[in-house]
């Protein structure tokens, strides 16, 4: 479904023109966890005000990816209520529990299925509360925009702030909290690498439109598409957001990111002479989501963070050689590289000179 979603957007099938070129390439990546240290978990704190108001304390760190917008949204689904009645708090290690890290693609799999555990909990103490409140058995209600109803009358229904305030300002009253600490289900590899590192991957299919200049060897892309099986997308917008960032990051990975290193020194290393691209060079691209449901996953979603950039060196190299014919297998593929590899195709020199040939008289300048 990747790769078909690629070639209709691509419109793989449309006649090049010349020094125009096609590229493919597929990944598979953890997307439910992996597990490089002892445990791969997260763990949630949920506590409720008494008006309806939910802090959840999460171990996951935002990072500008958007993981707290993704776990408000699964706790507002889990319970019933609007977005904006959820504050979630992270980074706070005196307040927060714990969490491996911000790394694999994991903290939407992992820190989204603890979230919902906790969710899970705070759902069952609502139920058991508003069931002697509505005198209605637990398994007959149900959560919905900030109300506890029965499922077979409508009409006998409690706001959600008002059946927590009953619950705390009563005799042996209480307050709603919970707990949860969510540590998938796989495995470190061994010595021989085996093992299965994540409860689930990712898949995906990148292709690319590219234009090489045979004169100079420099390249420009005239589209780019990405195409992810992403479980369920829970937020769509900042899932996009992730595609077109990672695809941005491995274009400057496959066309003019290099660490130069002299003796073990890094001679550039700034942002003027380290070449990272800019939002002023981002190219015209897409990114097709498609939806399964993973059964592991919060309400089916699984990771989606690095997978925007993995692909995306071979498929460009794959485009160069559908271009021009030549193999790149050096990074970053620079117009000095693709203009030498052009050069030696056609059997001449940088200069243009056949190779072999007499260059004919050769002055020497003696000093």
């Amino acid at each position: 479904e990747c790769i078909d979603a690629v070639a209709k957007d691509l419109d793989i099938s449309r006649p090049k023109e010349k020094g125009e070129g096609v590229g493919i390439a597929s990944l598979i990546h953890v997307g439910g966890g992996a597990r490089v240290y002892k445990s791969d978990g997260c763990g949630t704190i949920i506590k409720v005000d008494d008006f309806g108001k939910v802090n959840v304390f999460t171990g996951a760190s935002d990072m500008g990816q958007g993981s707290d917008t993704v776990i408000a949204q699964i706790v507002a689904e889990e319970l019933g209520l609007p977005l904006e009645d959820i504050h979630v708090i992270h980074t706070d290690t005196d307040i927060c529990p714990w969490d491996v890290g911000a790394h694999a693609s994991r903290t939407t799999f992992v820190a989204g299925n603890s979230a919902l555990g906790a969710a899970k909990k705070i759902k069952e103490q609502i139920l058991e509360t508003a069931s002697k409140v509505l005198n209605v058995p637990a398994e007959k209600l149900i959560l919905k925009d900030g109300n506890v109803y029965s499922a077979e009358d409508d009409s006998r229904k409690i706001e959600f702030g008002k059946l927590l305030r009953k619950a705390h300002f009563s005799a042996n009253g209480r307050m709603l909290m919970a707990e949860y600490f969510y540590d998938p289900a796989n495995e470190n590899l061994g010595r021989d690498f085996r093992g299965n590192l994540s409860m689930t991957y990712t898949f995906g299919v990148h292709g690319v439109r590219v234009k090489v200049d045979e004169e100079t060897g420099k390249v420009k892309i005239l589209k780019y598409v990405a195409a992810h099986d992403v479980g369920k997308a829970i937020n769509p917008m900042l899932l996009e957001g992730q595609v077109y960032g990672g695809v941005m990051m491995g274009i400057g990975y496959a066309l003019t990111e290099q660490i130069v290193l002299e003796k073990g020194q890094c001679m550039n290393p700034n942002f003027r002479d380290y070449k990272i691209l800019t939002a002023k060079d981002v190219v015209p691209m897409k990114a097709p989501v498609l939806e399964s449901h993973d059964p592991d996953g919060p309400f089916g979603a699984k990771g989606i963070g690095e997978p925007g950039c993995v692909p995306t060196a071979p498929a460009i190299a794959n485009a160069i050689y559908d271009a021009v014919g030549v193999r790149i297998k050096d990074l970053p593929m620079t117009p000095e590289r693709i203009l030498a590899a052009i050069r030696e195709k056609q059997g001449v020199d940088l200069w243009g000179r056949q190779v072999g040939k007499d260059p004919g008289e050769v002055f020497v300048i003696e000093q």
